[in-house]
């Protein structure tokens, strides 16, 4: 009897072990996908000025005039750059819906760009995250791209490495998932700009072209070979960078003094395909800034806001 009332003590032992390892490895999973896992720098603190001007319940929303090179043509549009403050849920990779000791502060930019080629019009927009802290890469980028023709989407999460799918009404490139070893990435040097411009990486480096123009020009989504550099002049910044194995060359420039307003930029490649492609340079320049809580300005005599910008 004695015997057997041991045997369960100790199968009763085992079993509270083994639920608790259970319990432990459910936890450490847990722990695993809190995403996104980077060596990180530590967090930049930011400033009083910093936490006025992107704390304030509104967004940035700066308009420009633009001529964009499309097959082989300059086209004439707009462009919009919309940077605000969001909370952002690591894990989902989404913007959170309440405040949570767990959220990562980030600074947000939807870049939209509208022009026609002939006859029918072209709508691109790109979304990225990038945390204020400055600490590691975006943790989200998106695009879209509509057309007559069709529409392509691209997104890439930051994890354990950058998780890219991407969706295309081109055979060549038609629906694609695939992950990259993390380098720098274009887009996110356009919020980084505006939160620590002295931190911009220089010299020759590997960088992730904008989706934007990968999905233009038909170019893989990797890392290339780049060369970047940041020049001063006066009151304003210049910071550039060139691709040797594309033929392309970007410059942005922007007010050398918080909070670093765009001035405008210039893309410069060959545009058109085959032997007739001809190197062109896109160029954008500011018409306004504005600060404004646009989400609730949705009514019709809300479009004055339009005008205001030179967007209507």
């Amino acid at each position: 009897m004695k015997k057997s009332v041991l045997i369960f003590a100790l199968l009763g032992v085992l079993i509270v072990i083994a639920c608790s390892n259970i319990k432990a490895d459910e936890a450490n999973k847990t722990e695993t996908n809190h995403i996104p896992i980077e060596k990180r720098e530590p967090a930049k603190a930011l400033s009083e000025e910093f936490k006025k001007y992107w704390y304030a319940g509104e967004a940035e929303i700066s308009s420009y005039q633009l001529e964009q090179a499309r097959y082989g043509e300059i086209r004439k549009g707009t462009a919009a750059l919309i940077y605000v403050t969001e909370d952002f849920l690591s894990k989902e990779q989404v913007k959170a819906d309440y405040q949570n000791s767990d959220n990562i502060p980030v600074l947000k930019l939807n870049a939209t760009k509208k022009f026609n080629t002939g006859v029918y019009p072209y709508s691109i927009m790109q979304s990225t995250f990038y945390p204020v802290a400055d600490n590691q890469h975006a943790i989200k980028i998106s695009s879209s791209m509509q057309e007559w023709c069709g529409h392509v989407y691209a997104q890439l999460n930051n994890r354990k490495q950058f998780e890219i799918m991407s969706h295309s009404y081109f055979q060549s490139e038609a629906d694609q998932e695939f992950s990259l070893d993390k380098a720098i990435l274009e887009n996110e040097l356009w919020t980084k700009i505006r939160i620590n411009p002295d931190g911009l990486p220089q010299g020759d480096i590997k960088i992730i072209p904008s989706f934007e123009y990968s999905r233009l020009r038909h170019k893989e989504i990797k890392a290339y070979a780049a060369k970047a550099s940041l020049s001063k002049q006066g009151n304003t910044n210049t910071y550039s960078i060139t691709y040797p194995e594309l033929n392309r060359s970007i410059s942005i420039t922007f007010t050398s003094s918080f909070p670093y307003e765009i001035e405008g930029w210039t893309e410069t490649f060959k545009s058109g395909f085959g032997p007739n492609a001809k190197e062109l340079t896109t160029k954008a320049t500011r018409i306004k800034s504005i600060k404004s809580a646009y989400w609730g300005k949705n009514t019709n005599k809300d479009e004055a806001l339009r005008v205001e910008l030179g967007l209507q």
